[in-house]
């Protein structure tokens, strides 16, 4: 079995354990605000404090992985957010609440980012968008695995245990991760040197500087993170509301919660589907095709799916339509993870995290957004027009997108372009 796919074992397990805790308070969202007393309001911002905290740490632990390694920063990150999963179980009013969240988002910030820093390490160009699509399908699976494994154990040991239960996942992956993984494959010397030439390996002292006047100037770097930002504030919802919103604004009954899984289990598909798409794409038509083109499609079937679960009374046909707009949403996140990549191949990290830091933000105006808009409204379904007024903004926002354009150009190709 090469390094490569050990290290992305790794790495799927990591995001499967992402999606397990970021899922699991939407899942018991429903039991945990009749228990502490929260109104729709509060609960927008204990689901956006963590986004808030989230998206505040996502570029400078991106920069920090770049810098010193994601072996280190991802050991942090993981201990820390397990940490703050299972303290979730302590919660006993609003405040805690809130201040758990906070921190636990603080925890997480920079998981991606330096998830980005080590498939820019470990794998070859050709080979990044299919590695970003499992890795996103495998965060998708744990999302699916949410709810499957959260309502049983809610009902039997009440909504608290599973925090305590996904925080003890987490410690142990940190262990195998620490013990095993480096942050080149210089740095393991089993690695067969056949597989060291296939990926390309930098030298350990590759220049990570980054030129702020020339990123700032970006038109890359601007269209994407607006990119992230409009998508995420439509994902956001399927991570924080959407439990609430089958319950209580579409009639689903706890049992019915099971059926929640269709969205990820889309999304799963659609992220593997993504990735290996775009990078045959790319070998056929050209790497602007495969990378822009599809993320103004799959934008485009995002926002047709999310009016139709607008206009839908049927509960089969909500998720239906609820899992054709998530799936086309991660259908292009594998496509906008390589692209990170394309235009930032030695500072990954730092682009990840400002795309990420911009879908945050989207992410926490949607789910703060949300509560005060069921409230004005009196429904569940107006907070999904603006979702699917985002999306279709997202879809045109691709079209300008170059992923032949470096964002952070490196003082040598610089010189080498300005010699010819």
């Amino acid at each position: 079995m090469k390094y490569q796919n050990r290290v992305l074992s790794l790495l799927s397990l990591l995001a499967i354990l992402t999606y397990l805790d970021r899922v699991c308070i939407s899942v018991a969202g429903p039991r945990m605000q009749d228990a502490l007393h929260i109104s729709p309001e509060q609960w927008g911002w204990v689901t956006g404090i963590f986004t808030l905290a989230y998206a505040a740490f996502e570029f400078p632990t991106g920069i920090l992985g770049d810098r010193i390694g994601p072996r280190r920063v991802l050991t942090r990150v993981v201990l820390w957010w397990s940490a703050f999963t299972s303290l979730t179980a302590a919660a006993t009013n609003y405040s805690v609440l809130l201040a758990t969240r906070f921190c636990f988002g603080i925890g997480e910030a920079g998981a991606y980012p330096n998830v980005a820093s080590v498939i820019a390490r470990w794998f070859p160009p050709q080979k990044r968008g299919r590695a970003w699509g499992v890795v996103w399908c495998m965060s998708q699976l744990g999302g699916a695995l949410s709810p499957i494994l959260v309502v049983p154990i809610q009902f039997h040991y009440g909504w608290g245990a599973s925090f305590v239960t996904f925080g003890f996942l987490g410690v142990l992956w940190t262990i195998i991760w620490f013990r095993w993984f480096r942050d080149r494959p210089s740095e393991m010397p089993r690695v067969p040197p056949a597989e060291r030439q296939e990926i390309g390996v930098r030298a350990p002292h590759a220049d990570h500087r980054i030129k702020w006047g020339g990123a700032l100037r970006s038109g890359n770097a601007w269209r994407l993170m607006a990119i992230g930002g409009l998508y995420c504030y439509a994902i956001a919802f399927y991570q924080s509301w959407l439990h609430t919103f089958l319950v209580k604004g579409r009639g689903f009954g706890e049992n019915d919660l099971i059926l929640s899984s269709l969205p990820y289990i889309v999304g799963a598909a659609a992220n593997l589907l993504g990735g290996f798409l775009t990078d045959r794409a790319a070998r056929a038509f050209g790497l602007r095709a495969a990378r822009a083109g599809f993320g103004c499609a799959a934008l485009s079937i995002s926002a047709l799916s999310l009016i139709g679960a607008v206009a839908t009374a049927s509960h089969t046909l909500v998720l239906v339509f609820l899992s054709l707009t998530y799936g086309g949403m991660t259908f292009q996140q594998s496509v906008f993870s390589a692209v990170a990549i394309d235009v930032a191949p030695r500072n990954a990290g730092a682009m990840m995290g400002m795309g990420n830091t911009a879908a945050n933000a989207g992410a926490v105006i949607s789910q703060v957004a949300f509560g005060y808009i069921v409230s004005w409204f009196g429904n569940y379904n107006a907070p999904l027009i603006p979702m699917a007024i985002a999306l279709a903004a997202g879809a045109i926002l691709w079209l300008g997108v170059d992923p032949a354009v470096e964002v952070f150009p490196h003082p040598k190709t610089e010189s080498i372009i300005a010699a010819a």
